[in-house]
């Protein structure tokens, strides 16, 4: 190396999951993009379990996650990180942007927006109207804390996507940081996590594309790098519903790891040779890492699978 050139970061990616229910095929599509984004270019894959929002947890989840994974062939590296066991690292950070004052108390009920809002935001939601920016009205307290947003433009290349900008101010408006029942927000908790665990590239669901913008303008309020993205396409289903729990998307059946892996493989671009998936899932992972090629990747947002 160079005297007076810094190190570049070793590729360091993450799957996370959220235990609200068992993985299915949307789940394998990101955790397979992700796992060999990171093995085909030398990098650690590290797991994280996004149990912040304890409410939605379904017992059990999350050791079946764990199994499947396991079953599938995966392996990552470290210890899982559980988000509910982070919550003095989440204060902290919380406390540091009140300090700073980046971050500010929210009187706001969801009905007080919701009356008050005056266009919708970028995730489907509704754009705070800033009610509480300048302080809480008279004789309300706190119910939530919020992050101060800037005007102007936050935006980024995503490796897959192209290029995204958004307009923070207009489009979503200060955001949450920790919500009405004291829990931490998901776009605290995952930008403080991916710092903590040197995280330097994000492969995921084009179906997060949009909260985007917020971590990375969280990122820089706390002097966070920013790691690189590529959002996946999504697998819907033909109503062109992403799979997920609410739209009954069945769960990955161990039995079937390697025809799952290849069909996987196949949603994102790669020439699997079909007869791969009558066998086991290490002569998928075999073919995968001497073949990928992220460049096959389809460039779009969401694919529907066939009924």
């Amino acid at each position: 190396m160079l005297a007076g050139l810094p190190a570049v970061p070793r590729y360091r990616g993450r799957f996370a999951p959220s235990p609200t229910g068992p993985l299915h095929f949307g789940s394998l599509v990101a955790a397979v993009g992700s796992y060999l984004d990171a093995r085909t270019q030398g990098g650690e894959w590290l797991l994280r379990m996004e149990d912040v929002d304890t409410p939605r947890n379904v017992p059990g989840a999350a050791e079946q996650i764990l199994a499947t994974l396991e079953a599938f062939g995966f392996a990552w590296d470290g210890p899982v990180l559980w988000q509910s066991q982070r919550a003095a690292a989440y204060g902290e950070v919380l406390d540091a942007l009140r300090r700073a004052g980046q971050a500010y108390p929210c009187a706001c009920s969801r009905k007080e927006i919701a009356d008050s809002a005056t266009r919708p935001a970028v995730d489907g939601g509704l754009a705070y109207p800033g009610t509480c920016r300048a302080g809480l009205p008279p004789g309300r307290a706190e119910r939530a804390w919020r992050l101060r947003v800037a005007a102007g433009e936050t935006a980024f290349v995503d490796r897959l996507q192209g290029r995204l900008a958004q307009l923070l101010e207009h489009d979503v408006g200060d955001f949450v940081l920790r919500r009405a029942d004291g829990l931490f927000a998901y776009q605290l908790a995952v930008v403080v996590d991916d710092a903590a665990q040197g995280i330097t590239d994000i492969v995921r669901g084009a179906d997060l594309l949009a909260s985007t913008p917020r971590q990375i303008w969280l990122q820089q309020c706390l002097g966070y790098l920013t790691p690189r993205y590529a959002h996946l396409p999504v697998a819907a289903n033909a109503a062109g519903e992403k799979l997920s729990k609410q739209t009954l998307a069945p769960a990955l059946a161990a039995g079937e790891a390697a025809a799952e892996l290849v069909r996987a493989l196949r949603f994102l671009g790669q020439p699997v040779p079909a007869e791969l998936g009558r066998g086991r899932p290490a002569d998928v992972w075999a073919w995968a890492g001497a073949h990928w090629q992220f460049a096959a990747i389809p460039r779009q947002r969401s694919i529907s699978l066939p009924a």
